[in-house]
């Protein structure tokens, strides 16, 4: 059949649907940061527990190194959300770096009789346990962070720098304080989370299949 002289054959679009899905590659800045924060948890713990004194300089470099790793924790995040850095890697290993982390300074803060163990207890106990819980309704859903998480973690974060820094009993008692103060938010936040998958649970358990 002879073709109109002006003829174009028509543009195919691409099927945009059949392309391969974009992957992040797991060799990122953000995941460097989260793996710098595990790095440093045994040097913190190192240098925390090897000074029997409360002044002494590696008790200062003990403070240092924690707010270097938790700064970090806020940097990855970041960065992650900006330059859509978030893979599944990131995801498991932001929170375990920040377990060990924190779990570190609390354990031992008790062991050199700083802190109350119950405190400790209480407060990884809840990390714990909601961490465990979040993989037992991820198959219902997700359960978005609260402001009071949020807050949790800073209450928390701050009263460790207070307590881990030889600043005097004076900075001492503040971070007791904030400490307390962080002890409350993190047990009303884990009740609240606890209440949330439950409901969360019995709303996929009743709807139609």
């Amino acid at each position: 059949m002879t073709r109109p002289r002006h003829w174009r054959a028509p543009e195919r679009h691409p099927d945009h649907g059949a392309d391969p899905v974009d992957r992040v590659s797991p060799f990122n800045v953000a995941n460097g940061l989260t793996a710098l924060r595990i790095l440093l948890v045994p040097l913190f713990a190192y240098l925390l527990l090897a000074d029997p004194g409360d002044d002494g300089a590696r008790r200062w470099w003990a403070a240092a190194v924690f707010v270097i790793a938790i700064a970090t924790d806020w940097v990855d995040g970041d960065l992650a959300r900006r330059r859509h850095l978030v893979t599944n890697l990131g995801k498991i290993g932001d929170p375990i770096a920040d377990k060990a982390l924190v779990g570190a300074a609390f354990i031992g803060l008790s062991v050199l009789g700083e802190l109350w163990w119950w405190v400790t207890i209480v407060v990884l106990g809840r990390e714990l346990g909601i961490t465990a819980l979040r993989f037992v309704v991820i198959r219902h859903g997700v359960i978005p962070a609260s402001s009071g998480g949020k807050l949790k973690t800073v209450l928390q974060s701050l009263a460790l720098v207070l307590l881990l820094a030889p600043l005097g009993p004076a900075v001492q008692l503040v971070g007791h304080v904030v400490m307390g103060a962080a002890v409350v938010v993190t047990v009303v936040t884990g009740v609240d989370y606890l209440l949330q998958a439950l409901r969360l649970g019995r709303q996929r358990d009743g709807a139609p299949r």
